[in-house]
């Protein structure tokens, strides 16, 4: 089995506490624009690229003139809004900080926007330690898709075989898998575990994989 040399990080709701922050924005943004949204609905697509997410709830394409003003105002609203309140997931920083200490190389990959991600990493408290970055920007196509995953792997240099995906939704699950990537699945994003059964291992938070890390996929790297 090849060793593993490096950690790829989903950010929201891996790292930061957003999901439910994201889940709203976009019910806000699609509300004034005439299309009634189920919160819980919505919660169940946040970790997918927002273009999906637009093609699922309105069959609209995000180079559309409605599609681009909701992604616009789903965007201003959750950073004016939403973005300041927001926290770091349990043991965030603690985890990353154990992982660049073992000189795993470090990677984001994230289906956040770029400039949504410089700030996220802000509020995780990771932003020194994790400079290689990934995001919707850097891939043709979103997750599900393994693009994301893919350029992170590529901005590391590192093989699919050497790589851990730290996430917490079946998209990040699924995402690892078509690039041929494993993938540690955390609860904190909201998911229940039959939704991240796929993953190699489930734990409740950043703080929960640190403090059974020395049991966890990560242990003999």
């Amino acid at each position: 089995m090849q060793k593993v040399r490096g950690v790829l990080f989903d950010v929201d709701g891996t790292l930061v506490d957003s999901n439910e922050a994201h889940a709203r924005a976009w019910v806000e943004a699609f509300a004034e624009h005439g299309i009634v949204v189920d919160l819980e609905r919505m919660r169940c697509m946040i970790g997918m690229g927002g273009d999906k997410i637009l093609r699922e709830i309105g069959d609209l394409s995000d180079e559309s003139p409605q599609g681009q003003a909701i992604a616009e105002r789903r965007r201003e609203t959750f950073l004016q809004k939403y973005l300041p309140h927001l926290r770091p997931c349990r043991g965030a920083r603690a985890l990353v900080q154990h992982l660049y200490d073992r000189r795993f190389e470090l990677a984001v990959a994230s289906s956040a926007k770029a400039e949504e991600l410089t700030p996220l990493l802000r509020i995780a408290g990771v932003e020194d330690l994790l400079r290689l970055k990934t995001s919707s920007d850097d891939a043709p196509s979103s997750k599900p898709d393994p693009d994301i995953v893919q350029a992170a792997l590529d901005r590391a240099k590192l093989r699919a075989a050497e790589a851990i995906l730290v996430g917490d939704t079946p998209y990040d699950i699924e995402a690892g898998r078509r690039a041929g990537v494993g993938v540690i699945a955390l609860r904190c994003g909201g998911w229940r575990d039959t939704g991240l059964r796929d993953a190699l291992a489930i734990y409740d938070d950043p703080a929960d994989l640190l403090a059974q890390i020395d049991h966890s996929p990560l242990a003999e790297s």
